[in-house]
């Protein structure tokens, strides 16, 4: 055999090597994408997650989107919203707009803020398409909690307004934990976690008779 044709040959092989590593990469990052869902935007991407078999989800995790109820104390409110916001279930017949508008219905009801909570509700919650992908493996997700506290950043918030500016009763509360999402990638069990920390904007009494939600910062991007 002749150098030309050795050359070749090697040629032919790595090529297809290459192929072939291409290949599972794609099948692999399949797998993972689907389970996991689409990643906000923002400064923060998605480095933490691991993917290992786990359970299906939490025990008396629904499918159907829960209201939240009335309460005047703020921080329980602004763990409820935690809760709400990362608490979804594909397997039943409610979409994305259903869990938004959950918390949409404790917005403020003077409808001030209304348009800009709905958007910023809609950039946690899965797009329509993605929602029908995920269906597909089942998919859950839900948040466990670690920290809820007033950012120190919201007393300089509070001292820059301009009279007026912020409702009485008005306070913010940076909420950090892990969230979890679980389904099934052909028959196997599949979990995947990534820590999440967002910032809550609430108004309570003397404004509302219950707090009330007003606007949420992009996930991965609190107040500090």
């Amino acid at each position: 055999m002749n150098p030309s044709d050795l050359t070749s040959r090697r040629r032919v092989l790595i090529a297809v090597i290459a192929a072939a590593v291409v290949l599972l990469v794609i099948v692999g990052v399949g797998a993972y994408g689907l389970i996991r869902g689409p990643q906000p935007t923002g400064p923060s991407g998605d480095d933490a997650v691991t993917l290992a078999p786990g359970p299906t989800g939490p025990s008396g995790t629904s499918a159907t989107p829960r209201p939240l109820y009335d309460t005047t104390d703020a921080e329980a409110f602004a763990r409820s919203v935690a809760v709400s916001l990362f608490t979804w279930d594909t397997t039943g017949s409610h979409g994305p707009s259903d869990y938004a508008q959950v918390l949409v219905d404790v917005g403020d009801p003077t409808g001030t803020e209304t348009s800009g909570l709905a958007s910023d509700v809609r950039s946690y919650l899965p797009a329509t398409d993605a929602w029908a992908q995920l269906r597909t493996h089942q998919t859950k997700q839900w948040i466990t909690i670690e920290t809820v506290e007033i950012p120190d950043a919201w007393a300089d918030a509070e001292t820059q307004a301009a009279p007026g500016q912020l409702l009485p009763g008005t306070t913010a509360y940076t909420i950090t934990g892990t969230r979890h999402r679980a389904g099934i990638w052909g028959t196997e069990p599949m979990q995947t976690e990534r820590p999440v920390s967002f910032t809550v904007f609430i108004a309570c009494e003397p404004s509302f008779d219950a707090c009330r939600l007003l606007r949420l910062s992009q996930v991965d991007n609190p107040l500090r």
